[in-house]
Parts: structure tokens; C-alpha cells; sequence
């Protein structure tokens, strides 16, 4: 199976210049914590609900620009890679949602875990992804609760 047979293709960017608010505005109408940051169709970064906690309001920092919080290590997909191979690639860089992108470079829709799970064939590949994303890093782990 293919990305593009379980893809959303409705899919909500923001630009770099737009403020955080209207990012975490377009995520609770979404209700999703990530969002793809594009300029002119084209993925430059992901921003995250996990972003603008801890790069902004954490900081006391309000009004602050998406491109000053996001992520700018874009992991994409194609419509035409393969299922399997999508999750893995969920799994091995820990993300939730994975944006895909045309041969243009152009957002074209985004694929979430949940996506995956849905397909009865993908079930154990969505559960696997996600321990993997779920698995506490290094860094997390030293962390004082």
C-alpha cells in the first residue's frame, strides 16, 4: 500500500512569519500538535504544540514568529512511498505526523501514525512506530521529575 491510499490531503500549513498563536490556533482546530511551516507550498520546518511551549511560553515570550520556534529538520515523505517504509521512517526519527510532499517539493498531504493504524495490514508497523517514537531519549531520561 501506498502513502497516498491513507494520507489526509486536507492539510493546514502556516508560513514562517505567522505568529505562534495562529499556529496553536490552526492545532486546536485541527486538533493535531504539529504543524508543516511552508513557504510557497513548500515544506521549510514543522512546528510543534511541544515547540511553542518550550521555545516561547516557557521563555515568557508571546509574541514570538513560528519560524523563531519551529523545526527546521524536515523529515518528508512521497505520495508513492510505500506504507511500510513510511512507518519505519516515523519510527526511526520519532515523529507523529510525517508531511508529503510531490516531486515539485510541494506539500501534498501529511500521514500520522493514527493513519496507519487504521489499515488492518499496518496495525503492528503503527504499534512498533510508535514505541519507537515513544521511547525516551538520552536527554529525557536525566531529566528530574
Amino acid at each position: 500500500m501506498k502513502v497516498e491510499q491513507i494520507m489526509t490531503t486536507n492539510v493546514q500549513c502556516c508560513c514562517g512569519t505567522d505568529s505562534i498563536q495562529k499556529a496553536a490556533q490552526a492545532m486546536k482546530t485541527y486538533n493535531c500538535g504539529s504543524v508543516p511551516v511552508c513557504d510557497n507550498k513548500k515544506v521549510i520546518g514543522v512546528i510543534t504544540d511541544r515547540d511553542i511551549v518550550l521555545k516561547a511560553v516557557a521563555r515568557g515570550k508571546a509574541d514570538v514568529r513560528v519560524e523563531d520556534c519551529m523545526s527546521n529538520k524536515v523529515v518528508t515523505c512521497t505520495p508513492d512511498t510505500d506504507a511500510h517504509e513510511a512507518a519505519d521512517l516515523m519510527a526511526r526519527h520519532q515523529i507523529r505526523r510525517l508531511p508529503v510532499v510531490n516531486a515539485s517539493g510541494e506539500l501534498c498531504g501529511i500521514l500520522a501514525i493514527g493513519d496507519l493504524a487504521t489499515v488492518d495490514i499496518h496495525i503492528n508497523e503503527a504499534g512498533d512506530a510508535l514505541s519507537k517514537i515513544s521511547t525516551r531519549t538520552e536527554q529525557q531520561s536525566n531529566i528530574v521529575h
